[in-house]
């Protein structure tokens, strides 16, 4: 297995060297071995991990929730069912997430539709709602 610099590394998994430092503070990548000059070795098996990484992002989860998820997937071996769970409780804050989007979508149109388009701010519907 070839062993990468922390560039490297970043260029393999399409993301910014600033950003692999940022994930080793947080815990979502194992702390690599040195050389004796102190650069740090990251494997192969830190690409697969910063690209499970950026799609569990991709799909909403928080890099706590991230956290979890890489620990049951690369230390723990843990069951389905945890990660079912993990993905069902994301789900959730996403369906709450489009609930609240849509009110606000309603709301925009309303005041939008309300709107004459003229005259002053301070007789505009949007202006006066958002003081309110």
């Amino acid at each position: 297995m070839k062993n990468l610099t922390r560039g490297q590394l970043a260029k393999k998994a399409g993301v910014n060297p600033e950003t692999i430092r940022y994930y080793e503070k947080m815990g979502l990548l194992p702390k690599p071995p040195r050389t004796e000059s102190g650069y740090r070795l990251f494997s192969e098996e830190d690409i697969k991990r910063i690209k499970f990484i950026k799609r569990a992002k991709e799909l909403g989860f928080t890099l706590k929730e991230i956290k979890e998820l890489l620990e049951l997937r690369f230390e723990t071996q843990g069951d389905c069912k945890e990660v079912r769970k993990l993905a069902e409780e994301k789900l959730k804050d996403v369906e709450k997430k489009i609930q609240d989007l849509e009110k606000i979508k309603k709301i925009l149109q309303d005041l939008v539709n309300q709107c004459p388009n003229e005259g002053s701010v301070l007789h505009c519907p949007i202006i006066t709602s958002i003081e309110k």
